[in-house]
């Protein structure tokens, strides 16, 4: 039932007042009441020990996509209802060997957050240009180019044969032939994508940056335009980090997608009731979004879960969490 509950609400998007109507048409009076306190309760006794092992994990990888979205949650201590939290996101890289997405609830958006998921984390973050990952030390940032792309995109007046067109326009231009080249090695190893990306990429790089240079200057300060040469030129360092290694990627595309289906079921729900009811919400998204990723069923691998953890001694013996991480042989068995 549990299991039900969870996919009803994580994947399919269904919040737990329609979930109380089905069951209701079904002959069956179960609260949405009950069905959070039972989430809650399962998440604060199994499946939290899951998702803390987990986050362990991703932090031994060294390339990771980082974004967050903001959210409602209700009975913030000190905080009006009305107030914005933020759901974050940690994922690893498209190829990593034993993928993670992991979502972490927080009340704000500060790059304090990041710094202390962070922390003592060495390697490459892909990110947006938001100055809050500046607080984030020891690490190499890798900005997307799509959100560039996306502040040309911006750019464009609604009329694009108007001569306004020429500059947003020639940027998109140069900017699509640099992911075309990206389509073009996507398949290389690493070592021989970075080698092809020094050879081709860079060169188009640099006349990017040398061309928007002179074509920024006497463009009006407040115009799209403007503020897109801006991020471009001001950014210009995490924007050529991904040269430095194969397995960096030029978009952070990746996060966006793995937050996508929380954005989905934000819709639908709108708010967090509490704290504890949105940390639960983050670590439940973990597994199921884990899980896709390691191409598990994600129903399958709750019910495994819940079925053979109360058997568990993982509390004296922490390592036995080990039978639960989805890449193991016996949960890849069972859950696919």
């Amino acid at each position: 039932t549990i299991t039900w509950l969870i996919h009803q609400k994580f994947e399919l998007s269904i919040p737990l007042y329609r979930q109380e109507k089905e069951w209701e048409a079904l002959g069956l009076r179960l609260s949405r009441a009950t069905m959070s306190n039972w989430l809650l309760i399962v998440y604060r006794d199994w499946l939290v020990h899951i998702v803390h092992r987990l986050k362990l994990e991703l932090l031994k990888q060294r390339y990771l996509h980082i974004d967050e979205t903001h959210v409602q949650v209700l009975k913030e201590p000190g905080r009006k209802n009305t107030s914005d939290s933020y759901m974050w996101v940690y994922c690893s890289i498209r190829d990593a060997v034993n993928p993670i997405r992991y979502f972490e609830y927080q009340p704000g958006r500060s790059g304090k957050y990041p710094e202390a998921f962070l922390r003592e984390y060495e390697g490459y973050i892909h990110t947006d240009a938001y100055s809050g990952y500046n607080a984030v030390s020891g690490v190499k940032r890798c900005l997307c180019y799509t959100h560039l792309r996306r502040a040309f995109v911006d750019a464009l007046p609604k009329d694009i044969h108007n001569s306004e067109a020429s500059k947003p326009a020639e940027a998109i231009l140069r900017l699509n032939q640099l992911f075309n080249l990206e389509s073009e090695l996507e398949a290389l190893p690493p070592d021989q994508k970075k080698k092809e990306r020094l050879i081709r990429e860079k060169p188009l790089l640099e006349a990017f940056w040398s061309w928007a240079e002179k074509s920024a200057i006497g463009e009006l300060p407040k115009s799209k335009l403007s503020k897109a040469f801006h991020y471009a030129l001001n950014n210009r360092e995490g924007f050529w980090n991904y040269l430095e290694d194969g397995n960096c990627s030029i978009s952070n595309s990746l996060a966006e997608n793995c937050i996508r289906p929380f954005v989905i079921g934000r819709k639908n729900w709108l708010f967090s009731g509490s704290p504890k009811g949105a940390e639960a919400s983050a670590g439940i998204y973990t597994l199921v979004e884990t899980a896709k990723a390691n191409g598990l069923a994600p129903m399958k691998y709750i019910k495994y879960i819940l079925s053979d953890m109360p058997g568990s001694a993982f509390l004296e013996h922490p390592e036995y969490l080990d039978d639960y991480l989805p890449w193991n042989p016996l949960v890849k068995e069972f859950c696919r």
